[in-house]
């Protein structure tokens, strides 16, 4: 007899009541169940993102090491992020069936009854998931209590599959019935909600799509149509089966489908392309960087903006990228080295005080154009970092936009007379974005502003708010600013 879930049986050491009997024999043949070394990498991942990694350094690593051929290893990425995005359907659900609260059980048991309740959500047959998503805890990999907990959950995802097709979700416009069906905590709908209107429902529901895979062609190697003819298989690198499509935002990027992993992908391993979303490639053009020019970037790092103004000078210039933690700094480099680059030049250092000596108003610190894509909460990328949602506090908000005010001013010090300094942030919270620009026109009333890009981007305040839903790309804002020349 299966045990009941949150009865006697259970994780954390707790012996599940049953028939002894045959019990180790069928967990062995769980363990060695198709699919089920996909689920374990994926248990794994998710074990360690909750515990406070992050998804996209996390879930690389393992599948290299994972020795999963090309589609365990798509189907892995899947149901992690998928996973992670759904994490509110899924505790929603599993509560409903469980009498044994999720923050009682062991990470691994937790992660594996997400895991399982998403794969159900997802349509994947009851026997296959349930059946695939327990052997991998039953794997002889994890500690005793969590193969103790096979039954356990084994019962709650049978459970789970039985509350389907129509699956149970509150009715009615409350932030919590909300919350639910978006899987977000009842604040950011509240928030959003604020800021955005009647536009947010819209939002919070993007943000449970998967973000579409968008390369950026390295001007100085390739061409949009020399790297599309490679991608689809004109050339002898191209995988086969690759969709390729140009860019609704940006014409040049290209949205690829099919590709596998990125970083074992000829062209963005040998620096013909990178992946990156077609709203940071809109910031870095609106920059406009030119030939010749010195150009700096506050907080640069993965790298993705630093290098696109690099690649928009001809590499001909200076573009000094910073960084306040080493580790991700060396990312930059990494990224400039990749793509040959040598106008590129790293810096660790913290924004609010750049190591960078003045000397007048048209002295070596000063530039001609500041790039400011500033920490923020990062609203607008749920998509791609789904456990972002899971991890952030309502008086972060308030936090990193005194940061962003610091980092904005000493932004403008840095700029030439007449330069620019751009503003950015993948948020869209009025604190980062509406009051960032309002405290900037009263600190700064000399400066003025520039007009922003035009459609499918809105204007907001003095800048300009890209939602996620209007061009399926991420969520960003943008202010441009001008110094006035000298002597004004």
């Amino acid at each position: 007899m299966t045990p009941r879930p949150g009865g006697t049986g259970g994780p954390g050491g707790t012996r599940a009541k049953g028939r002894g009997g045959g019990r180790s024999g069928r967990a062995a043949s769980r363990a060695t169940a198709p699919g089920t070394a996909a689920r374990a990498v994926a248990i794994e991942a998710l074990v360690r993102i909750e515990a406070g990694g992050y998804s996209n350094l996390v879930l690389p690593g393992l599948l290299r090491s994972s020795g999963l051929d090309g589609r365990d290893r798509a189907l892995v990425t899947d149901l992690v992020y998928g996973t992670l995005r759904r994490q509110g359907h899924t505790d929603h659900l599993l509560s409903g069936v469980s009498h044994r609260a999720l923050p009682e059980l062991d990470p691994p048991v937790r992660a594996a009854l997400r895991l399982g309740a998403y794969q159900l959500l997802s349509g994947v047959a009851p026997h296959a998931a349930v059946n695939a998503t327990v052997g991998a805890l039953a794997r002889p990999s994890w500690p005793a209590a969590v193969r103790r907990a096979v039954p356990y959950a084994n019962a709650v995802l049978r459970r789970v599959a039985d509350l389907g097709p129509d699956w149970p979700w509150p009715a009615g416009d409350d932030p919590d019935a909300v919350a639910v069906r978006t899987s977000h905590p009842r604040w950011i709908v509240e928030l959003l909600r604020r800021d955005l209107g009647p536009d947010a429902d819209a939002v919070l529901a993007s943000a449970n799509a998967a973000p579409a895979v968008t390369l950026r062609p390295n001007p100085l190697r390739t061409t949009p149509e020399a790297l599309a003819a490679e991608l689809t298989g004109d050339r002898d690198a191209g995988p086969a089966g690759v969709q390729v499509e140009p860019g609704r935002l940006v014409p040049s990027a290209l949205l690829v489908r099919g590709v596998g992993d990125l970083a074992r992908l000829p062209a963005v391993a040998e620096g013909r392309a990178t992946p990156q979303d077609q709203a940071s490639q809109a910031v870095a053009a609106a920059v406009a960087a030119r030939p010749g020019e010195r150009i700096l970037d506050m907080a640069a790092a993965p790298g993705g903006k630093a290098t696109a103004l690099a690649e928009a000078m001809g590499d001909d210039g200076l573009v000094v990228a910073a960084d306040l933690r080493p580790g991700r700094a060396a990312r930059i480099g990494d990224a400039a080295l990749r793509l040959g680059l040598h106008s590129v030049q790293v810096l660790v250092a913290d924004g609010r005080r750049l190591p960078i000596r003045s000397a007048g108003a048209g002295g070596a610190g000063r530039f001609d154009r500041v790039l400011l894509d500033a920490p923020c909460s990062g609203l607008g990328v749920l998509r791609r970092r789904p456990e972002a949602r899971w991890r952030l506090d309502p008086a972060d908000i308030g936090r990193v936009a005194a940061l962003q005010r610091e980092l904005l001013a000493e932004a403008l010090s840095r700029a030439r007379p007449g330069g620019l300094v751009a503003y950015s942030v993948c948020t869209l919270t009025r604190e980062e974005t509406l009051d960032i620009d309002e405290w900037a026109a009263a600190a700064s009333p000399a400066v003025t502003a520039l007009p922003g890009p035009g459609a499918p981007w809105r204007p907001h305040g003095r800048g300009a708010l890209l939602l996620p839903t209007a061009a399926g790309t991420d969520g960003m804002f943008l202010l441009l600013l001008r110094v006035p020349p000298e002597g004004r």
